[in-house]
């Protein structure tokens, strides 16, 4: 897909914010400092559109990004910021659960994750509401540039077998510095923006 006018929209902090277009979206969720922002950016081959930080927890709100009118890629707070006081942690999961419960456009969730580590055990909690949603989902093993080009397939594997043992979600490997797999995971998200969501 070649994105020709993607915009920032608005940061979220409560439902009557939320887009009122009924376009499609698209949701990325992951631990913090996953790289939700950098994966955004190399999709719609913008350098700064997406606010990346190398300060973990920085994103505390929904941000909605619209994609050339068609859909948007969502930007959900990173959960497992050891450093977000005990308050904080509870007021955003209640945040992203609202959100995810709630919302009717939500049309796939892309699931991140770090390629050079197991999954955590926030990983597998959120993975389990993810699946117990019943929303579409796909996991991206992000990172993939942080090791030797000849172990990035079967590191992808081996996270998937730990998350998803029957092999039923696609499972894909990306890198935002060698931007790989880039068609692969459009090729999956256009299967869904095109459908309507009551039908998914």
């Amino acid at each position: 897909m070649i994105v020709k006018n993607p915009k920032f929209e608005i940061s979220a902090v409560k439902e009557s914010q939320y887009p009122t277009s009924g376009l499609p979206e698209v949701v990325l969720v992951g631990k913090s400092n996953v790289g939700k922002s950098s994966f955004i950016n190399t999709m719609i081959n913008r350098k700064k559109l997406a606010r990346t930080s190398s300060e973990p927890g920085k994103t505390r709100q929904l941000n909605f990004y619209n994609i050339d009118d068609i859909f948007y890629f969502v930007d959900l707070p990173g959960y497992g910021y050891s450093k977000m006081s005990k308050q904080e942690q509870i007021n955003v999961g209640k945040f992203i659960e609202h959100y995810l419960s709630t919302r009717k456009e939500i049309c796939l969730i892309l699931f991140l994750v770090d390629i050079r580590h197991a999954p955590t055990a926030n990983d597998f909690l959120m993975y389990d509401y993810v699946i117990r949603s019943g929303l579409p989902c796909m996991i991206i093993t992000n990172k993939a540039d942080k090791i030797a080009k000849t172990k990035v397939d079967d590191s992808a594997k081996n996270i998937q077998k730990q998350l998803n043992s029957i092999g039923d979600i696609i499972t894909l490997p990306f890198s935002s510095e060698r931007k790989i797999y880039s068609e692969e995971v459009w090729n999956v998200i256009n299967k869904y923006i095109n459908l309507d969501t009551d039908t998914i």
